[in-house]
């Protein structure tokens, strides 16, 4: 049996060989509390009763965002820039490239924005729509663009949760309406914003239909669990009836509807607009850059996915067959089972990992220790063995089995690193560190994802081609039938 191979495989036999990087860690930022000088005027009683109500309650924590300047947004806007750049030279004649570069334009221009976008948002019949029509009424819209999403936390609607709060992230300000004590799911969806570094004003609605101490109970809570940016409304308040004694001793009593409570609403906007209108609009623009060069990696890794993929295909069975040709114990298996250290270059050239084969070289012993250690060598063996025993060609020499398990491994081994490079910042050049912890979780995750019966009955059948003979082949077919 001939394998062809595009270069010469590096003298020393076929052994594991890996260069990663270090993921590149980013983390939210948390501002100190007073950026929007909030309800510090209101004196909660001695002795309030704590509201005890169904609503279950999350855990106190801090639900904010940290305006940035306009440098932090261009500096976004020029990574997002360098990802479409480097998209460009590797696949030129993409489609999307056009999509993503009038976005990128659209960024640059969205710098010097002066309206600010609100969305409000929160769960069904919490009150949006009026709150909406009457900051709108009130002559807020010269100042602000208001957005009404579709109601949160519904089973049945034209879009997911996830799509809602994605809408969201590009709005400077959410108002998310709640009528009491917050669920656990609007807890998680308000840390979803905070995590994209989102500026929120939590809006408790119909604050009206509480008794004065199950009120201020309800605004305590919301207050401890934000930290900040709480205010209390009645959009829609309930009618009340009113009493009038006349002199001639006869009462009239009749229906009446209260006027709107939005006060505190509108003093907390004009606040916003006042000192943080400019920054809310520069980290709305970063958040766009985050997701516009997150939008440009898929594609770019996309792109190397489907170069790098006949790559490791070619190597996985050369392993095959020096693995086949020379059989090893089992436990050795990994030295010839695993990628040669021409591959992991030829790779790190797809993903713009520049190595050395010293490197490679460097990180071998490190990347066969955690296999090992995992214990994905064995588990490979017995699973090629078994599904080889129920094709019934148990009696063809014992090389096959380790000539398609190094297949198996090599294989792999190269998707493991084709997914951390995936991970890598553009050019990111950190030498040969090895973030282990990373690495055990890739190789875990690829591993078990390519362990499914179905695909490994295919990959079997795909080794039996590579590595027997045509003949051979002929007759293990036959001696399925027979045995079926």
């Amino acid at each position: 049996m001939v394998v062809k191979l595009d270069r010469p495989i590096l003298v020393g036999g076929l052994g594991l060989s890996f260069s990663l990087w270090i993921l590149q860690s980013w983390h939210d930022s948390i501002l100190q509390l007073g950026e929007f000088g909030l309800l510090s005027s209101l004196a909660v009683g001695g002795g309030l009763w704590l509201w005890q109500k169904s609503r279950p309650k999350a855990s106190v924590e801090q639900v904010d965002c940290t305006p940035v300047d306009r440098a932090t947004a261009e500096s976004a806007i020029a990574k997002a820039e360098a990802v479409i750049n480097q998209l460009a030279q590797e696949a030129e004649n993409l489609t999307a490239l056009t999509k993503l570069r009038e976005q990128l334009t659209q960024l640059f221009s969205e710098l010097d924005r002066q309206e600010l976008k609100i969305a409000v948002t929160g769960g069904k019949s919490v009150g949006k729509s009026t709150l909406v029509q009457l900051l709108k009424s009130s002559g807020w819209q010269e100042k602000f663009q208001f957005q009404e999403t579709v109601p949160l936390f519904r089973e049945t609607t034209d879009k997911s949760d996830a799509a809602v709060l994605a809408e969201v992230s590009k709005s400077d300000l959410v108002l998310f309406l709640t009528n009491g004590d917050l669920t656990d799911t609007e807890f998680q969806s308000l840390q979803q914003l905070k995590a994209a570094n989102q500026s929120i004003i939590l809006v408790f609605n119909k604050q009206d239909q509480y008794l004065a101490d199950e009120r201020a109970s309800v605004l305590l809570s919301l207050q401890q669990r934000m930290q900040s940016h709480v205010v209390a409304t009645t959009v829609s308040p309930i009618l009340i009836k009113v009493r009038k004694h006349e002199t001639d001793g006869s009462v009239q009593e009749w229906m009446q509807q209260p006027a709107p409570d939005i006060e505190q609403l509108t003093q907390q906007l004009n606040a916003v607009l006042v000192q943080q209108g400019q920054k809310l609009v520069w980290t709305t623009t970063m958040r766009k850059a985050w997701a516009l060069k997150a939008e440009s990696k898929n594609w770019l890794n996309k792109t190397r996915c489907d170069r790098a993929t006949p790559v490791i295909e070619q190597y996985q069975w050369i392993a095959a067959a020096t693995a086949f040709a020379n059989p090893i114990p089992a436990l050795d298996i990994l030295a010839t089972a695993a990628i040669n250290a021409q591959m992991v270059i030829d790779l790190g050239n797809i993903y713009q990992q520049k190595l050395s084969l010293e490197q490679a070289q460097t990180v071998a012993g490190t990347m066969g220790s955690l296999m090992l250690k995992l214990g994905l060598v064995e588990l490979s063996t017995k699973a090629v063995s078994t599904v080889l025993k129920s094709n019934a060609i148990t009696f063809v020499a014992g090389g096959l089995v380790q000539g398609v398990s190094a297949a198996y491994l090599t294989r792999v081994a190269g998707l493991s690193l084709v997914e951390y490079f995936e991970q890598q910042e553009i050019a990111l050049d950190s030498g040969t560190a090895l973030n282990l912890d990373k690495l055990r979780q890739t190789l875990q995750k690829v591993f078990h994802k390519n362990q499914q019966m179905a695909f490994l009955q295919g990959f079997v059948k795909q080794g039996v081609k590579h590595l027997l003979p045509q003949t051979q082949q002929v007759e293990l077919v036959g001696a399925e039938k027979a045995v079926g």
